[in-house]
């Protein structure tokens, strides 16, 4: 496009516009020609209602016209929130609304994506149409309300949806087999699981609780195996009382049935040589694997751990000296057992590791390392029972158990200083362990932060005026996300 006509249309000059018109009649005719972006789409990028309006009376072909990104006006109209552009836009066809772009979206797609309410609106009440169209991933409008956290958009939709007596829309399935209630749970939305099962956006009876999608799990199967986080319990009690069930307790035959992934599985595993073969069916699968399941497996194995490293406080590498032995007045060491004429080549006291006295570094590691083992052990045991009863009890056994193994760790230490810092390790530790593998666990799901180069970020609009404004009209976080966090 001529980079005048492109001025125009970002400033939104409509003299400026009539000017070259009239000094290159055919300008909006060549820019036709060019192919990618128009002066439509940059007026309706920028939110020029007067420039659009005016383009739009010299050259309506324009509002049909895909850009370079395989979006329309009416598309980036409706992504930026313009709404009085978009009924500007829909004066000339209804049938724009379902212009479908990128990934067959259509304007109504993008605009439940950015939450724009009001244009939303708009696009349902001029094609109802719209509402049932999926993207290229089989996603309809409230499946991308939800992937989005558009709780806004997604009443809207349902409150039409409910109108239209389309409330069967909300059990349609993405490609991958989810519905609106799976991405809701998964994600841990708890306001939209509550608005989908009170009754509000669709009666419990037409509600599909327990549909698989195609790894063969059901909504309530899309928690996590610890529900640990804030949110977990109280979407799982509102899935139970509405009666959802996890996929091993489904009575119907249909659900036991073998799904499309287990058969490509069997079929990939067929071509395996037997070693993997071997490797493969003692490998977690998410499918055959229930939660519950893998919950008692890991409590067998926390227990043999917790066993494991409480050992060494009954029993360190090497023992313990049986005898009492101090230095001589010719500097050496001997021993003060009547029974036993051995000499020691250090000072010991009896019940003190060996190991410890001949190599203190050595045995200050392997403390160290046995009791963040021994206490992340005792982490995963209150985190796999938690909702067992007699909790109080269980606290009890396990403070008692992690005072123990602190006494008798420090009680056979050689040395005074490495005593104090086992006591310090062991106060630490209990506290320290949740707090980081919480921290950990969240730092490695963030999305990687802009690094701020502003530089960098000024240059870039130099070349390119609409590039923020662009930003807008994908499903990416904006540059002041990543600076908030």
């Amino acid at each position: 496009m001529d980079e005048r006509l492109f001025q125009a249309a970002w400033n939104g000059d409509v003299d400026h516009l009539l000017k070259e018109i009239k000094s290159n009649p055919s300008i909006l005719h060549a820019a036709a020609l060019e192919g990618g972006e128009n002066p439509l789409h940059i007026a309706c990028l920028a939110g020029h209602l007067n420039f659009a309006a005016k383009v739009i009376e010299l050259k309506q072909n324009f509002t049909s016209e895909l850009n370079q990104d395989g979006f329309s006006p009416l598309h980036i109209a409706a992504a930026c929130g313009h709404v009085n552009i978009v009924k500007e836009l829909l004066k000339v066809d209804l049938d724009l609304c379902l212009i479908e772009g990128k990934d067959r979206k259509i304007p109504l797609h993008l605009a439940v994506v950015k939450g724009k309410v009001e244009v939303i609106r708009e696009l349902i009440l001029s094609s109802l149409d719209s509402i049932e169209c999926t993207t290229a991933q089989g996603e309809t409008s409230s499946h991308l309300a939800v992937k989005n956290h558009q709780f806004k958009a997604l009443q809207l939709l349902v409150h039409h949806l409910k109108q239209e007596n389309k409330e069967y829309l909300l059990n349609s399935k993405d490609i991958h087999g989810n519905t609106v209630l799976h991405l809701a749970v998964s994600r841990k939305q708890y306001e939209v699981v509550d608005f989908l099962l009170n009754g509000q956006a669709i009666s419990k009876e037409n509600l599909e609780l327990n549909s698989l999608n195609n790894s063969g799990l059901a909504p309530l199967d899309m928690l996590p195996t610890f529900r640990s986080e804030a949110g977990d319990l109280e979407i799982e009690e509102l899935l139970i009382q509405a009666g959802a069930l996890r996929t091993e307790n489904l009575p119907n035959p249909e659900y036991t049935q073998q799904t499309p992934h287990q058969a490509d599985r069997r079929q990939e595993n067929g071509s395996l040589p037997p070693a993997k073969k071997l490797l493969q069916y003692f490998k977690y699968n998410n499918i055959k694997d229930s939660p519950s399941k893998v919950r008692d497996t890991l409590l067998v194995i926390v227990i043999l751990i917790t066993s494991a490293t409480y050992q060494p406080a009954l029993s360190p590498p090497g023992g313990t000296w049986q005898d009492d032995s101090a230095p001589s007045s010719s500097g050496n060491s001997t021993l003060s057992s009547a029974t036993n004429n051995t000499s020691a080549t250090e000072p010991h006291t009896a019940g003190q590791a060996i190991m410890g006295t001949h190599n203190p570094i050595s045995y200050s590691i392997f403390q160290f390392s046995n009791s963040l083992g021994f206490y992340t052990s005792l982490h995963m045991l209150c985190i796999l029972t938690k909702s067992f009863p007699l909790r109080m009890e269980f606290y009890l056994i396990v403070g008692a158990l992690a005072s123990t193994y602190g006494t008798c760790m420090g009680a056979i230490a050689p040395y005074s200083y490495i005593s104090w810092s086992f006591t310090g390790i062991s106060i630490a530790l209990p506290f320290m362990i949740p707090v980081t593998t919480r921290l950990l666990r969240n730092y490695w799901q963030r999305p990687k932060p802009w690094n701020g180069d502003v530089d960098y970020l000024l240059k870039e609009l130099d070349t390119n005026p609409s590039m923020l404004h662009a930003v807008g009209l994908e499903d990416v976080e904006n540059p002041s996300f990543f600076l908030n966090n």
